[in-house]
């Protein structure tokens, strides 16, 4: 019986626990201890900017790992921003931009192509979880982009459900001038630009960019230097 009560009382314990977490206001465990989160699309981008500065030099956080956190976003999700990045392993956004559970609401494919799944992934998080923000995160030596120019100079389009990323990245590839630098960035670069455009006018997400309650900002992550140049 000693122990059934105790078993009922951590329960109890934690259920209290999780139900004054849920009522609080999540915006609170994203910001600095002299910022609170405003919910706004400059707020969100400077915590992420801040969050890039501190996984560059190596002196990562970790914020919203711990017990509380884990059980506050059990009863539901607030993320401030959203990323749209390639599925692409070396670049996680979470440790990229340093933040943690709940922080960002992550939509990835190779060379951030839009379908209509991945469409259907960011509009639920404009319209139902009201993110501010959206980023579409490209990165240097990507291999989507880089087998569009592949492609684009040999003519040799990759078969299957390959050959699709391809042709939806080719187009951005055959519009970028090779200037005889880097044409693989320039061309990671001009795709990274061409999704946040093609976000920005989709008829679903167009009337929140036009009332200003939602920003798309496209990116570039350096592999080498760990850093987010924003575009």
């Amino acid at each position: 019986m000693a122990i059934s009560r105790r078993h009922a009382l951590r329960a109890s314990l934690l259920g209290s626990a999780g139900a004054a977490l849920a009522t609080a206001a999540p915006a609170s465990a994203w910001a600095e201890p002299d910022a609170p989160f405003d919910g706004g699309a400059r707020q969100a981008l400077r915590l992420l900017k801040e969050g890039n500065r501190r996984w560059r030099r190596f002196a990562s956080r970790h914020p919203n790992e711990g017990r509380n956190r884990r059980i506050e976003v059990a009863q539901g999700q607030n993320p401030f921003a959203l990323v749209l990045g390639c599925a692409d392993s070396r670049v996680p956004p979470e440790l990229v931009f340093d933040r943690g559970l709940g922080d960002l609401f992550t939509v990835r494919s190779a060379g951030e192509v839009l379908d209509s799944s991945v469409l259907g992934s960011v509009t639920y998080a404009v319209e139902h979880l009201e993110v501010p923000l959206i980023v579409v995160l490209g990165h240097s030596s990507c291999g989507a982009v880089s087998a569009a120019v592949d492609t684009h100079r040999t003519g040799e389009l990759p078969h299957g459900h390959v050959g699709y990323l391809v042709e939806q990245i080719l187009e951005v590839v055959e519009a970028t001038p090779d200037e005889g630098g880097d044409f693989l960035d320039a061309c990671v670069r001009a795709n990274a630009v061409h999704v946040a455009d093609l976000l920005r006018t989709d008829d679903e997400l167009r009337p929140f960019v036009e009332s200003g309650r939602l920003d798309i900002v496209p990116a570039r992550y350096d592999l080498n230097g760990y850093g987010v140049d924003w575009l």
